[in-house]
């Protein structure tokens, strides 16, 4: 068991002088440091393809690949949140950039498919940037959280499409030219991470090595059904020993939690209604867009002559409107402080449900030309950045402030999860509704149904969210 015994109370007099850093300098450097995040999480798909060729990577590389990566992000999450919690969050914050980058130059230096299999994967402490950008924000400049955590989700957004396009566009004349994309970005977040201050004064506690081999063991192998059990098959043995197994470590963990004087999650904030209902509805409108964006480039690129619907749209174009969506989002979170302060937390969690169900309404009804198409596609930005912005900014209100990095990871395990079987679903539909030109257009009427319908759900949620307690 790893202990640290530091005071409470203690705070060094850097530290103090590091409280006094403009509030301008504070948020642009914890831009730089998200703008990390969103290049390396939407760099790396565009180039799959022409990286399978170059390195002799085959179709069931690629998912291995793809695997790991989800598989890392799940791992990582609890992990890193919880020692952010216990030793600090900007020694946790800095220790993530580190593996970003160093994942990052691995790939670009030396590419081959041991090098993107280990790079994914030290990639994958993104997901510890945000609960502990998070943690730092509401310590050092509380005023400025709602706000902060805006600007930071919309450049997450915009930079996850600003990737995929230029790593997109290196690869047409090389195939591993656009693995250098991320590296040039991961020295802007290592110096920008070097001038953050840190967050509350650390209370010390250790990290419970069983309960967290038992959550690990649970997320990996239901993460791993859903995540191949289109591959698998949704009724094999491999998938079903998998969900079981995870499943059952999951009750295992829940029981040694309960039981724990020091948790890895204190399970009584699960049970908080604000938080329960903004981890609802992170998963249900995690559901209807991360897992609808698969589809959506299929949709794009489908030949209306050969399957009678779709745009025929080429990879670069795809990609430019997957960054005209990325925009709107930018757009929408940066908005989201001010709605939020106008409207109301109620009002404003179910405005993001609300237009993200408007839009797969739109797509239902009209669909057959690229204005119509185009105008869904803005309609889902905007809730996409809304609902990214205000359920991080509200899934900390209202714990204490030693915990924020853990409630906002778990706010970010249930936009995985919600991810996760939102893709599975859609990829099922596709699967069911296939012929020989390839997948039907009564497959997009039931996932733009069903995604629809997720989404109203999570509107619902966010209208029975209640809190008190005033925030600017």
């Amino acid at each position: 068991m790893m202990q640290t015994q530091v005071p409470a109370a203690e705070e060094p007099a850097k530290a103090v002088a590091a409280r006094r850093l403009p509030a301008r300098v504070l948020l642009a450097s914890m831009a730089l440091v998200e703008l990390l995040s969103g290049v390396t999480q939407g760099y790396l798909t565009p180039l799959l393809p022409s990286l399978g060729g170059a390195l002799h990577i085959t179709d069931a590389g690629q998912t291995r690949i793809y695997l790991l990566s989800q598989l890392a992000f799940a791992v990582w999450t609890p992990l890193l949140a919880k020692l952010g919690d216990v030793y600090g969050y900007r020694r946790l914050l800095r220790v993530s950039i580190a593996l970003v980058a160093t994942g990052s130059l691995l790939m670009a230096a030396w590419p081959s498919p041991f090098t993107l299999s280990v790079g994914v994967v030290l990639q994958a402490a993104v997901v510890g940037f945000m609960p502990l950008l998070i943690g730092i924000l509401r310590y050092r400049a509380p005023e400025y959280r709602r706000s902060g955590i805006g600007l930071l989700v919309g450049v997450l957004t915009a930079s996850v499409g600003v990737g995929g396009v230029v790593s997109g566009s290196f690869s047409e004349h090389s195939a591993t030219l656009g693995l250098w994309v991320a590296v040039p970005v991961a020295v802007l977040a290592v110096v920008a991470g070097m001038l953050l201050p840190d967050g509350a004064p650390r209370v010390g506690g250790r990290l419970p090595l069983l309960a967290f081999t038992l959550l690990t063991i649970g997320l990996v192998g239901v993460v791993s059904a859903l995540s191949m059990g289109g591959t698998w098959g949704w009724i094999s043995a491999r998938t079903a020993v998998s969900m079981g197994g995870g499943l059952l470590a999951m009750v295992a963990w829940v029981a040694v939690e309960a039981r724990a004087r020091t948790p890895l999650v204190d399970l009584r904030t699960l049970t908080q209604r604000p938080v329960a209902i903004v981890s609802g509805v992170t998963f249900c409108l995690a559901f209807s867009t991360i897992g609808f964006f698969g589809a959506n480039a299929v949709f794009l690129g489908t030949s209306p002559g050969r399957a009678g619907f779709g745009l025929d749209y080429g990879p670069r174009a795809i990609a430019l409107v997957a960054l005209a969506l990325n925009v709107f989002a930018l757009g929408s979170s940066l908005s989201t402080a001010a709605l939020l302060r106008r409207f109301g937390e109620r009002r404003t969690l179910a405005l993001s449900g609300f237009v993200i169900a408007a839009s797969f309404l739109s797509l239902l009804a009209w669909h057959g030309s690229a204005p119509q198409y185009l105008v869904a596609i803005a309609l889902l930005g905007i809730g996409f950045g809304g609902y990214q912005a205000s359920t991080r900014a509200l899934c900390v209100e209202g714990v204490p402030e030693q915990d924020t990095a853990m409630a906002a990871g778990i706010n970010e395990l249930a936009l995985s999860f919600g991810a996760a079987i939102g893709a599975s679903t859609v990829g099922a539909i596709m699967s069911a509704h296939q012929a020989p030109t390839g997948v039907t257009m009564h497959a997009y009427v039931w996932l733009w149904s069903v995604c629809a319908g997720v989404a109203l759900i999570g509107t619902g949620l966010g209208l029975r969210y209640r809190k008190g307690e005033e925030h600017r």
